[in-house]
């Protein structure tokens, strides 16, 4: 045993710290013309020996065990000339091959313009081993777009869903975010919600990284926590060039429905200490007001008469500040010609202030329309029962909450040419907190039979319902009449996810005749824990006079006039000001306090092994990966009874689970490059997705109606066997055309599951249940297909055009049970069956023109107890546009407008044979100008 340690730990050493050079080995580095920017992913080839290898992030690349001779090595790049150097290995030692490369007729190939940025990426992908999409540093600054998440949207088979207009959650393939995993600089993102695994990439800023790499297909060193895509952020590096830089970037971001110009800054650097020794970092801050009007309706039904209305009519009018503040440093030290080492931190903060006024209509006591003109509806209060009423509620919520994310990775890479050795520690937080949030402070005014007001809804419009009052108009609109209904005030919302981590990865490489052989294996551990903490105190009702009235405000809203509102900081500050006269509800204030509240741990236990066969036309890589996961999993279980008294009577109690399950995931990827511009792909493999921890967690609570909803720690992950093959040609001149299969069959997906069947759970009785539960198994396939072309080649001026368009189309098929236990066919939730991007540039000289359009399908939002209340996101195009000048070598002039034509976010159900609106919303457009100088 002793010796085994001693075996291992001089590998260990060696791999590490090696300084001393194998006998023959070629080294050196790929940089452009200029030799300033290292080109990652250029192609190196031993001509005679047919081996090859790809530049690292510094451009470096290395061969070991290169018999003595005389060879010619050859270095490609998308987008430059092919260069050629002979060179004469010695018996022993170590000889430089560094390569400068022009620009397909001349001239540098900086990543800097759209057409470098299209090089860069098109590099990458070309030499990734599997299915990749990348974006660089340019093309995320490029873009109009306001983070991460919007920036993906461009690339083939991403589909971005929206939250108040601005991309949040990455969807790849028609798949759910929850599919997907991220990580920044190879540290796991843990997610600052409570309820999801996915991370909200709205929270980093796009002026903070440098490349984000979106891979589709899973090889064993990799994490296999993804079914979707595994999207891979990566910061600046101090070795990304050889000079030092500074980068400002002064905006002023305007919104055409708040009518406010806010500001966003950012600066970034690059410095060397010494050649051996860098720092890299950068800093951004971005404020944003904007305002969104909204339209929502719930509960459709049809009346005996044949008139469809919405029970529930909602009319919302937002006012949303919302700032991030990103900051990046990383240090970055050269151990020796073999051996790198770095330390990166990072730290995203986002900060969501909201403020909703909005009017509701509850005609749910109308057993049917009063009457019906065309398409309008009438509800008069005449019709109405005694005791029954027309309920209009004016609510009003103040949300503040913040969201944090930090991550520091330290580790080593070392690379002889013949010997491998990566490790990495790392931890991760994310959080989202709030403490004072009123969401909401309602007020409410009751109709009944004898009070002369009637309500009139036109349905014919193409989006929404209109109301309008046809009688009683004075009364609908007096905010006195208004009074004070409930407060329902966060004074804690606390979710805290947290993981640490720590791996290492050790390879053999043996060279061969006519390529290398190379065996890897690693091991990595995660220990993960998840908290959600929230505590409601709810008040319903006030001791004197408090009407909407007291707090009146004025309205921001387009759509229509939705009455009296609240004013923004009213309904805070006549709590802060009266909170003794409010009165509490204990037994409710402590039913949505105890509901919520989990705490999941997640470790995890990984090693695989790995074979990969490298030559200069094909690349095999095959291997195993075991995953051990252990969950141990605590909750409440909340159940609400009646006493003698006719009293609610609250029960809680603390409910605990321990799991733990093993998955295998092997896989197999072929890459084929029959010559130099053509590559082809297939792989095969199995990944899995653990199940939501907000799902897992066993949170129980049974109200006295005995309707139950119920947490499930036995959820099984989803398992996945995936297929993937296409193949990319490259131009002669800067360009590529792209086509790609895949199939995925999905066992053990996730979906809330609808029970009338009456149970017993800890000896407390239900009558009803909901809760999450495995289905059986889903289907995706779908084709990709991409365009990239710099007409370079067309006659001046128009040599500076450009295009890029992708298109992708995805089937995604699975089985659910309806809320009567039939089962049926559907979409897969977040599923587009179309998607695709077109992006047409013009870039020369001084002048840089960008137009972007996105177009996606509609999809699946919420599966339904039935067909006719599943909730559809109708389709979506935007369109975006963006100006450069550059004013002179360092300074650069810009404009972006965003959402150039006002797409709306449209959501609905099938229901009585039309559209029937759930949610409508329409934000207007945003425009962006500022300078950015580099020095």
């Amino acid at each position: 045993m002793k010796t085994s340690l001693r075996i291992a730990a001089g590998l260990l050493a060696s791999a590490s710290f090696a300084t001393i050079a194998h006998a023959g080995e070629v080294a050196g580095s790929v940089h452009d013309a200029s030799g300033v920017r290292p080109l990652q992913s250029a192609s190196v080839r031993i001509v005679e020996l047919n081996r090859s290898a790809e530049t690292d992030r510094g451009g470096n690349f290395i061969f070991g065990d290169v018999p003595a001779g005389t060879y010619t090595v050859e270095a490609r790049y998308v987008g430059a000339e092919v260069t050629t150097q002979s060179l004469t290995v010695p018996a022993t030692g170590r000889i430089a091959s560094d390569f400068n490369l022009p620009a397909i007729g001349g001239g540098d190939i900086l990543v800097t313009g759209q057409t470098a940025n299209l090089t860069s990426a098109l590099s990458r992908q070309k030499a990734a081993d599997g299915v990749v999409s990348v974006l660089t540093r340019d093309a995320v600054g490029q873009f109009p777009d306001q983070n991460v998440a919007e920036s993906l949207r461009r690339l083939p088979g991403i589909n971005i869903l929206n939250d108040q207009g601005e991309g949040r959650f990455v969807a790849v393939r028609g798949l759910d975010p929850n599919l997907n995993s991220t990580s920044l600089n190879g540290v796991r993102i843990p997610a600052p919600e409570s309820d999801v695994r996915q991370v909200a990439l709205d929270v980093v800023s796009s002026d903070t990284i440098e490349s984000v790499e979106v891979k589709k297909s899973f090889t064993p060193d990799m994490d296999g926590d993804f079914i979707g895509a595994s999207v891979e952020i990566k910061t600046t590096s101090a070795f990304d060039s050889k000079k030092n830089r500074y980068s400002l970037n002064a905006e002023g971001s305007w919104n055409d429905y708040s009518g406010k110009v806010t500001p966003k800054g950012a600066f970034d650097f690059t410095q060397k200490l010494g050649e051996n020794f860098g720092i890299a970092g950068s800093v951004s801050y971005y404020k944003r007001k904007f305002e969104t009007d909204n339209v929502e309706a719930a509960d459709w039904t049809e009346d005996d008469n044949g008139n469809a209305y919405a029970e529930t009519l909602e009319y919302r009018d937002y006012d949303v500040e919302r700032t991030r503040i990103n900051a990046a440093l990383s240090f970055d030290w050269r151990v020796s010609d073999t051996t790198k080492a770095y330390v990166r931190g990072n730290w995203a903060q986002f900060d969501d202030h909201e403020y909703r006024r909005r009017t509701t209509f509850d005609f749910s006591d109308f057993g049917e329309a009063s009457g019906a003109t065309g398409s309008t509806v009438r509800f008069d209060t005449a019709d109405l029962d005694d005791g029954d009423k027309l309920t209009i509620e004016r609510d009003h919520k103040d949300r503040f909450e913040r969201q944090r994310i930090r991550s520091v990775a330290i580790g080593s890479d070392t690379d002889t040419g013949t010997w491998k050795f990566n490790w990495q520690g790392s931890y991760a937080k994310s959080t989202e907190k709030e403490t004072f949030s009123l969401d909401p402070s309602r007020y409410t005014a009751e109709f009944e039979n004898d009070s002369g007001v009637a309500i009139d809804v036109n349905n014919g419009n193409k989006f929404f319902p209109a109301y309008s009052v046809a009688n009683g108009a004075a009364s609908v609109n007096d905010a006195s009449n208004y009074g004070f209904d409930r407060l329902e005030l966060t004074t804690l919302s606390d979710s805290q996810d947290e993981e640490w981590a720590a791996k290492a990865d050790l390879a053999r490489t043996f060279a061969g005749d006519n390529g290398d052989f190379t065996v890897q294996g690693g091991v990595k551990a995660r220990w993960r824990k998840k908290s959600y903490d929230f505590n409601m105190s709810r008040f319903d009702g006030y001791d004197g006079d408090y009407t909407l009235a007291d707090v009146l405000g004025k309205q921001t809203y387009r759509l229509l006039d939705m009455g009296p509102v609240a004013s923004k900081r009213g309904p805070a500050d006549f709590y802060l000001a009266n909170e003794g006269g409010f009165e509490y509800n204990d037994v409710d204030s402590l039913i949505d306090s105890s509901t919520s509240d989990y705490s999941v741990r997640e470790d995890i236990l990984a090693g695989y092994l790995l074979g990969r066969w490298d030559s200069a036309t094909l690349r095999v890589i095959g291997g195993v990966r075991v995953e051990r996961t252990y969950n141990k999993l605590n909750g409440n279980l909340v159940a609400v009874s009646e006493n003698d008294d006719g009293d609610s009577v609250v029960d809680v109690s603390g409910v605990g689970y321990e799991r733990n399950y093993t998955n295998w995931l092997p896989s197999l990827t072929l890459r084929w490059s029959p010559q130099s511009n053509l590559v082809a792909r297939a792989a095969g493999y199995k990944t899995v997705v653990r199940p939501k921890l907000a799902d897992l967690a066993p949170r129980y609570s049974i109200n006295e109606d005995g309707e139950a909803e119920f947490g499930n720690p036995y959820l099984k992950p989803y398992q996945a066997w995936n297929f993937d093959a296409g193949f990319d040609y490259y131009f002669t001149n800067n360009g590529a055309i792209s086509f790609g299969g895949f199939y995925k069959s999905i066992k053990d997906y996730t979906y809330s599951a609808f029970s009338s069947e009456e149970g017993t759970f800890n000896g407390v009785d239900y009558t009803e249940l909901r809760t999450p539960v495995n289905g059986d198994t889903a289907t995706v396939a779908g084709l990709e297909a991409s365009f990239s072309q710099v007409f370079s080649m067309l006659p001046s001026p128009f040599d500076g055009l450009l295009t890029q368009l992708n298109y992708t189309y995805t089937y995604a098929r699975g089985t659910v049970l309806d809320d009567d236990g039939v089962a049926r066919r559907i979409s897969l939730p977040s599923s587009s069956k179309n998607t695709f991007n077109v992006v047409l540039g013009y870039e020369k000289g001084p002048v840089s023109l960008r137009a972007a359009g996105t177009f996606r399908d509609k999809y699946l939002d919420e599966v339904g107890g039935a067909p006719d209340q599943d909730r559809i996101v109708n389709q979506h195009f935007q369109l975006d546009l963006s100006a450069k000048y550059k004013l002179t070598e360092n300074v650069r002039l810009f404009a972006d407008w965003v959402n150039v034509n006002n797409a709306k976010f449209y959501a609905y159900q099938d229901f009585a044979g039309s559209k029937r609106l759930l949610q409508y919303e329409e934000y207007g457009s945003t425009v962006k100008f500022g300078a950015k100088v580099t020095f």
